[in-house]
């Protein structure tokens, strides 16, 4: 279909309201001190210049939309920066960080209605108030909520999220999975390890947690993206299949865990054509979605392009480029 629009599905916004929120309450020091730890000097070194040095990308809605225009993306899905997820908070304070994300992105994506769709973010740590808040980033118009690979002391597995995934799965809301942290710690503390490994690895745990719990079974309508082309599990999913069948204590989910692919979606953020080539392959063209986790240096500059060079049939080029995603975001 090459006339869908071309959609971004990975894409963030920095809220410098938020941050001014979490500075001074208790958790927050702690929360910083661990980060620094999992991610080591080095990291930080770089890290700190090359998102002050993206300050106006990650703000500013008409230097966003000149961005989009350069390389020819017309709508981005944007969610606020994995750095607001704030998962220390309190019950009071997690409301507040909640409703704040919610409208905050809400008025950026208002600037730009007919370019910029919009997620919301919920906490993780306390379940229930994360339907109320999945509720009201609806309210605000966006079509879902961020969630990262874990919270806490809770896998996404926890019996106490069934009801945000029935909920989700109620509304139609959709669920963009992107880790931030990695529960390895200071293993990935050099080299960028926390997130080069780390990012990969949470993506595959969360998503294995989903499936082999049979929340999938359960929720066979929830609308799961996941960043990152889904982390390790889409290539190595031989391995699950195999455990699934070789034994009893790996068949938590009804189907073999590579069914089960074709039942999520998937972002084409993997910086490699043969891997993005396998992620089409094992999910199918019509479950993966074009990403660039835009504006960081992670990404990718040109979306458009690293999708072109997978060399995929001209149909699959176009599903992933914008067809998939206008049906899922219920595009005009």
């Amino acid at each position: 279909m090459t006339t869908a629009p071309t959609v971004d599905v990975h894409a963030h916004l920095l809220l410098p309201q938020l941050q001014e929120l979490v500075v001074d309450r208790p958790g927050f020091g702690a929360a910083r001190d661990l980060d620094a730890r999992r991610n080591g000097p080095e990291a930080l070194a770089v890290s700190g210049p090359m998102v002050g040095s993206r300050i106006a990308l990650l703000t500013d809605v008409d230097a966003r939309i000149a961005a989009m225009d350069a390389v020819g993306v017309d709508v981005q899905l944007v969610s606020p920066s994995p750095s607001h997820y704030h998962y220390w908070a309190d019950e009071n304070v997690a409301r507040t960080v909640g409703e704040l994300a919610n409208t905050a992105t809400a008025a950026h994506c208002a600037k730009a209605p007919t370019r910029l769709r919009g997620l919301g973010l919920v906490p993780l740590q306390h379940p229930k108030l994360a339907v109320e808040l999945l509720d009201h980033a609806l309210a605000q118009g966006m079509c879902g909520v961020q969630i990262s690979s874990h919270a806490p002391g809770r896998e996404l597995s926890d019996p106490a999220y069934a009801p945000l995934w029935a909920r989700a799965e109620e509304t139609g809301a959709l669920l963009f999975l992107h880790p931030f942290g990695c529960t390895l710690d200071e293993r990935l503390d050099r080299w960028y390890l926390s997130n080069t490994v780390g990012q990969p690895t949470e993506n595959a745990v969360a998503l294995s947690h989903l499936i082999f719990s049979g929340v999938l079974d359960r929720h066979p309508g929830l609308r799961i993206i996941a960043a990152h082309g889904g982390g390790y599990l889409p290539t190595h999913i031989g391995r699950s299949d195999h455990a699934w069948r070789a034994r009893p204590d790996a068949r938590g989910c009804a189907d073999e865990p590579s069914s089960y692919l074709k039942r999520l979606y998937f972002d084409s953020l993997v910086h490699d054509p043969a891997v993005l080539r396998e992620l089409v392959r094992v999910a199918g063209p019509d479950r993966v979605l074009l990403g660039s986790d835009f504006p960081f240096d992670m990404g990718t500059d040109d979306p458009v392009a690293a999708l072109r060079a997978a060399d995929l049939p001209e149909a699959d080029f176009h599903a992933v480029r914008g067809a998939n995603a206008s049906a899922l975001l219920r595009l005009a």
